[in-house]
């Protein structure tokens, strides 16, 4: 709780934080559209603006790409198409805000959006991961139904003979082969 002594939220906040020195740098990708009646070397510059303010912050650049122009799919500050610009950054919350406010008050930025990657790029790890899991295990599911084709052919009469509940536990047996 917080004393009368003026200690309270600030310093229990430095202690969990572990101190300035805790700064974590996140993958985030910023995509921001230009104005179109701005010029491509006007449109360099805003890039070049906004790397050095990331960069000032602590932050990586990763990529930056001018995706051109395009139609937007709504009128946005009385513009129907705009200049795309995408940045893949690596950078901690505070640099993403400032980036976030110089786009904000920028005027040839009619709209940006900001969306953090690395969680992302963990399920998708997460899932490619989980399909090689079920690959690897795929090929001897795989083996049986080759081995079975590369055995000689039942006559058919034999077939036949089979009981039909035979028949249905082989299916239902490869059916689970299958999905696995």
């Amino acid at each position: 709780m917080a004393e009368a002594g003026g200690k309270g939220w600030s310093g229990e906040r430095s202690l969990r934080t572990g101190g300035k020195g805790n700064r974590m740098s996140r993958v985030y990708e910023v995509m921001f559209i230009v104005r179109p009646d701005v010029a491509d070397e006007d449109v360099d510059k805003l890039i070049a603006g906004f790397t050095a303010t990331i960069t000032s912050g602590g932050g990586a650049v990763k990529t930056a790409e001018k995706m051109g122009r395009r139609k937007l799919a709504y009128t946005v500050r009385k513009f129907n198409d705009g200049n795309y610009v995408l940045l893949t950054i690596e950078a901690d919350g505070a640099g993403v805000l400032e980036l976030e406010r110089r786009l904000r008050v920028t005027e040839q930025i009619i709209k940006f959006i900001t969306v953090r990657m690395d969680e992302e790029e963990k399920r998708l790890a997460k899932v490619k991961a989980l399909r090689g899991v079920r690959r690897s295990a795929m090929p001897a599911a795989v083996a049986t139904p080759a081995a079975a084709e590369a055995a000689p052919v039942a006559p058919a009469a034999a077939v036949e003979a089979a009981a039909p509940e035979t028949v249905a536990q082989s299916e239902a047996t490869e059916a689970v082969q299958a999905s696995a």
